[in-house]
């Protein structure tokens, strides 16, 4: 009797080699998926022989950097995407690209079953959930971190280095690491043990992107970025692919300290919860682009994005990047992006990323108009005094009625 065929998010980590090993024992026919989106791995023939020793039919391997920076980080910085206020969405992003490979590898093997390492109280299984359903409404997904027969058995790391001690699967996971992390070409995620106390300040030696700020460079470093229609294409006249650049841009701000946070956000299951990241080539793009579109985008469309960016944001967050909302998102930050080029120039140091100066050769800014040492520009002093008491006049009125409001309370009162 043919077995029923499952296409595993697999990292080659602890849990996942583990939950691929378990799967088998259910009776599986397990397709390892590893994915690398520029995160450090250790040998890939490595990963390859510990997926077989767990008992994958294979081990499949894809590089979806590109895909990742082009498709999705791109139009994040496009939006300039903050969830509340901060995170500029490094693991969000990444997770529907995760979820299109399995899609596709399943789609190849014909597998019935998706499986993910994601536990039962992050927002991981919902966005790998969502977006594998959302391009195959009839996939059926294995969770093993919300099934009682696994994580009643195995609750904790404890007892997960002990099943792969048993059944031959070589993991380096130890019970030492305080807290656990997630790495893309973006950025790293840290999280859980001791980031579950908000008051507990991170171990210095839990970064790995960023030098500290406090004992960074002393030697202030500048830099040219180039933009065409919203997209980073080269740094100091150097034109690079997008991979390339985000690469060159996290070892430039990492060396200089840019871009830790530390935050307490909102999960989209409903808890609080710590996270740390560091994110340096991401927040540079971020400021640069910001000021990229300060000078090239109509005022009402800078208010406009501004206004929706939150949404964006939520949604990337949540998991809904398959969905019709964001589809109209992405077709609409793409049509605000043809004039966004052109050259920001930027200032590292300890941490900081300054703008100090931008152009374009769409720039909405006239020194002609904007001048005050010129009175030839597109309008005359005395033009404003129409203008200001036209926009005074509801406030006016609004005064007024206050007025009559206050008096016929005061008569009342009588």
């Amino acid at each position: 009797m043919a077995k029923d065929k499952v296409v595993l998010a697999y990292s080659g980590g602890l849990d996942t080699s583990v939950i691929l090993h378990w799967l088998t024992q259910k009776g599986y026919e397990v397709y390892a998926l590893c994915l690398d989106l520029g995160q450090k791995v250790e040998d890939l023939d490595e990963i390859r022989r510990k997926g077989e020793t767990a008992g994958a039919k294979q081990v499949v391997m894809r590089n979806v950097q590109e895909e990742f920076v082009r498709e999705h980080v791109f139009p994040s910085i496009q939006f300039n995407a903050l969830y509340e206020g901060m995170y500029l969405l490094g693991t969000s992003l990444a997770r529907p690209v995760i979820a299109k490979a399995m899609i596709e590898l399943a789609r190849e093997v014909g597998a019935g079953y998706v499986s993910h390492g994601a536990t039962g109280k992050g927002n991981d299984q919902v966005r790998f959930e969502l977006g594998c359903y959302a391009l195959n409404p009839e996939i059926k997904v294995i969770a093993p971190w919300k099934m009682p027969e696994f994580f009643k058995a195995y609750p904790g790391r404890r007892e997960l280095i002990a099943y792969a001690e048993q059944h031959g699967i070589p993991v380096k996971a130890t019970l030492s690491k305080p807290w656990s992390s997630d790495e893309n070409l973006m950025h790293i995620s840290f999280e859980a043990g001791m980031l579950e106390d908000p008051w507990q300040e991170p171990d210095p030696n839990m970064f790995e992107l960023t030098t500290d700020p406090r004992v960074s460079t002393d030697m202030a470093e500048g830099m040219l970025l180039d933009f065409e229609q919203g997209i980073p294409v080269a740094i100091d006249g150097e034109r690079l692919g997008p991979v390339e650049l985000l690469h060159r841009l996290n070892q430039i701000g990492g060396k200089h300290g840019i871009g830790r946070i530390d935050m307490v956000e909102s999960r989209y299951v409903g808890m609080k919860s710590r996270g740390v990241y560091e994110t340096p080539g991401g927040t540079i793009l971020h400021i640069a682009h910001r000021a990229m579109e300060s000078i090239t985008l109509d005022r009402g469309v800078i208010q406009l994005k501004d206004g929706l960016m939150p949404r964006f944001a939520q949604l990337v967050y949540n998991g809904y990047w398959f969905s019709p909302e964001m589809n109209v998102l992405l077709n609409m930050v793409r049509d605000t992006q043809h004039a966004v080029t052109g050259t920001v120039r930027l200032q590292l140091f300890k941490g900081t990323c300054l703008v100090t100066g931008r152009k374009s050769p769409y720039s909405l800014y006239d020194t002609a108009v904007v001048s005050m040492d010129d009175d030839k520009g597109a309008y005359q002093p005395t033009d404003a005094i129409g203008f200001i008491n036209l926009n005074a006049l509801p406030l006016k009125m609004a005064h007024h009625q206050a007025q009559r409001l206050q008096a016929d309370r005061k008569r009342k009162k009588k």
